[in-house]
Parts: C-alpha cells; sequence; structure tokens
C-alpha cells in the first residue's frame, strides 16, 4: 500500500513538460554572494601564503577603498565580494528568467 503524502510529494517535485526554466534570483544571489565571499577570503589567504604571487594589486582596482591588509579593509572586502554576487544575481537572474520565458513562448508558436 502506497503513502499518500509520498505520492503527493513525488506530484509536487515533477515539472511539467512544458514549464519554463525558472532561476530562484534570492537563492542564486545568496550562492553567488558566498561563492564570492569564499573564494576572497581564499585569495587573500593565498596571497598571504605566497606573497610573490600576490593578487592584491587587483584587489586594489576591483574593490573601492579596499587596502591591503588591515582588517577594516578584509571586512570590506569581504562586504563588497557578497555585494558583487548580488548585483550579478539581481541582474542576471531577471534576465534569465525573461528571455527563457520568451524563447518558451516563441518555441510553442
Amino acid at each position: 500500500m502506497s503513502d499518500p503524502g509520498n505520492v503527493r510529494l513525488q506530484r509536487m517535485a515533477e515539472l511539467p513538460a512544458s514549464s519554463t526554466a525558472r532561476l530562484p534570483v534570492v537563492a542564486f544571489g545568496m550562492s553567488l554572494a558566498l561563492f564570492l565571499s569564499i573564494t576572497f577570503v581564499l585569495c587573500v589567504i593565498f596571497d598571504l601564503i605566497f606573497p610573490g604571487m600576490a593578487m592584491n594589486q587587483t584587489w586594489l582596482r576591483l574593490l573601492p577603498g579596499f587596502t591591503w591588509l588591515t582588517w577594516p579593509s578584509f571586512l570590506l572586502g569581504l562586504v563588497e565580494s557578497f555585494a558583487y554576487g548580488w548585483y550579478v544575481a539581481l541582474v542576471f537572474g531577471p534576465f534569465f528568467n525573461f528571455f527563457a520565458n520568451w524563447f518558451e513562448k516563441t518555441r510553442r508558436t
């Protein structure tokens, strides 16, 4: 005998055949912002371990107000990296959703 709750969950998980691909902007924003923040931290650690191959000159150009390396500057770089992730998500996500919907509509006609 099947579990009615399990059948209902399976039906909810199935996508209709004609569903348009959608990018959840909030999930994408958090994912990308955390990815860029973690990447920034790893790059700073790399720069401290291998100063001869440091990217700190790149950070100075990409992150306004960032200087090498103080705690306030590190926190500023972390916040700016997080903000860049949200910027990309807020611009890219709606564009993706718009064009995915548009191409789906043109495909149907």
